[in-house]
């Protein structure tokens, strides 16, 4: 039989669109299948031929929902996928809704770019539609936490949970020759809202994120002060509070934070509107009793979830009602990036404005709207049109719930195995830099910063061992 080889096909040489091919001589399985986001670049790469072609394809694992690790697959079924794809239950109750979602605003997007004559396409049209949301949920098969499922031909899969979001898993690949452990998304030693991330078996090759992998979360004694800050000003001088949050985790974790603050008096009790129907639909499966088991034993949901000023805005007259809000109020729309959705709308109203207050509370990658105004930018190109900046911009780095650079590290010595390489993926090109010579400097194992379209042996040397 050949040699079982792993190309990178996707979150090489950035932090999106991870997809990464398995090849065991005839059989081909994907882990992951996410959109790209970000940088032009990168975008136009999810409208080129897929370089394998899709029908070939026997299997997707899925690590978690996020778009840049789900939003391909419709896609791919559109193209001609046919086999199963797998994800624990978590993962597939939220895949559901951001891929619902993803072909809704995509479709909406189109329209507007016909009508309005500012794509490049001709026809304007969408990378997939509604349909192919429908027919690409019937190839999911749900899998259990730390069981072995058998993918046939003698590969066995195994998810372990990964504490990002919920349902997220690092997921091992294993026959009876090798075995591979890829991370997914690791999430911070102590999620707000999760249980702790577990541990994985080890593997001879290892896949890691490096999202964070050159910076450190910051833990003050007093936290989210700067969020807390920001909010009391604006309500003083009468402004309105945007954050764009990622639907799925950060806008439960935000609520929960502005619970709690309100609840200690650090910030002032105002009106909060949730405008997002892909938030509103992911908070209801963090709600659901199947999920409880995943969430912090700690954790009452109904505290933040249930808080007495917050207000659903579940359709688009309730969403554009909004923009005559008089008086301060705080408004919580995805996407956490700026890259679409409702949040576009209000920053399109509110960034003009200096009494208001835009808070990005998660990381922004190169090339998106959230990382201009990170970055400073005077202006914003929303909907064809160049808006100015005057509200003020704040950066909030707690609410990441991604693994910083430490947490990577210790995520990598609790492994019960040396790996022979560890390939590092999934992020910016300095922070997968800093994570490759922190493992070399710390560890003293062999590892690779990733290229795109790489293919790399993932067998053992003859004669490796463990010398741990």
């Amino acid at each position: 039989m050949a040699s079982a080889t792993l190309t990178f096909l996707g979150a090489a040489g950035t932090v999106t669109g991870s997809k990464f091919l398995l090849t065991f001589g005839r059989r081909r399985i994907l882990v992951d299948a996410g959109m790209y986001q970000g940088e032009k670049r990168w975008r136009s790469m999810n409208w080129a031929p897929f370089p394998v072609d899709p029908a070939e394809i026997d299997d997707v694992v899925l690590t978690h929902a996020h778009l840049d690790h789900c939003g391909y697959l419709p896609r791919l079924v559109k193209e001609g996928f046919t086999g199963d794809v797998w994800a624990t239950e978590g993962t597939a109750a939220l895949a559901e809704i951001v891929l619902r979602d993803a072909a809704y605003l995509q479709e909406r997007d189109a329209e507007h770019a016909a009508r309005y004559g500012y794509s490049k396409h001709h026809p304007a049209l969408p990378l997939y539609t509604e349909d192919d949301v429908r027919e690409t949920l019937t190839h999911v098969r749900q899998v259990a936490y730390d069981t072995d499922v058998d993918l046939g031909h003698g590969i066995r899969c195994r998810w372990t949970r990964a504490g990002h979001i919920l349902g997220s898993a690092s997921v091992r690949v294993s026959t009876e020759r090798t075995a591979i452990l890829f991370s997914g998304d690791v999430g911070r030693h102590d999620h707000p809202v999760l249980r702790a991330r577990d541990i994985p078996p080890g593997a001879p090759f290892v896949v890691i994120e490096s999202t964070y992998g050159d910076r450190e979360h910051p833990e003050p004694e007093r936290p989210h002060e700067d969020f807390a800050a920001a909010i009391r000003d604006t309500v003083a001088r009468g402004g309105k509070v945007l954050i764009p949050a990622f639907a799925v985790d950060r806008t439960e974790v935000v609520l929960k934070t502005i619970g709690e603050m309100q609840q200690d008096g650090r910030i002032p009790m105002v009106p909060i509107y949730v405008n997002s129907p892909m938030a509103l639909n992911a908070l209801r499966v963090y709600r659901s009793t199947a999920h409880r088991a995943e969430l912090r034993p700690d954790l009452d949901v109904e505290e933040f979830l249930g808080l007495p000023n917050v207000h659903e805005t579940p359709d688009a007259d309730s969403s554009r009602e909004l923009n005559d809000l008089q008086g301060p109020a705080i408004i919580i729309s995805s996407s956490g990036m700026a890259t679409g959705g409702r949040v576009l709308h209000h920053l399109e109203e509110l960034l003009p404005g200096r009494r208001n207050t835009v808070i990005l509370t998660g990381y922004q990658a190169a090339g998106t709207r959230g990382r201009s105004l990170e970055e400073g930018a005077r202006e914003l190109k929303l909907h064809g049109r160049y808006i100015p900046v005057r509200a003020q911009i704040v950066r909030d780095a707690e609410f990441s719930v991604h693994a910083d650079s430490t947490d990577l590290m210790d995520w990598l010595r609790d492994l019960d195995q040396v790996p022979e390489t560890v390939f590092i993926v999934h992020g910016e090109r300095d922070a997968a830099a800093a994570l490759h010579e922190r493992i070399a400097a710390e560890l003293g194992w062999t590892s690779a910063v990733a290229r795109y379209g790489e293919v790399v042996v993932v067998e053992p040397c003859p004669g490796t061992a463990d010398d741990r």
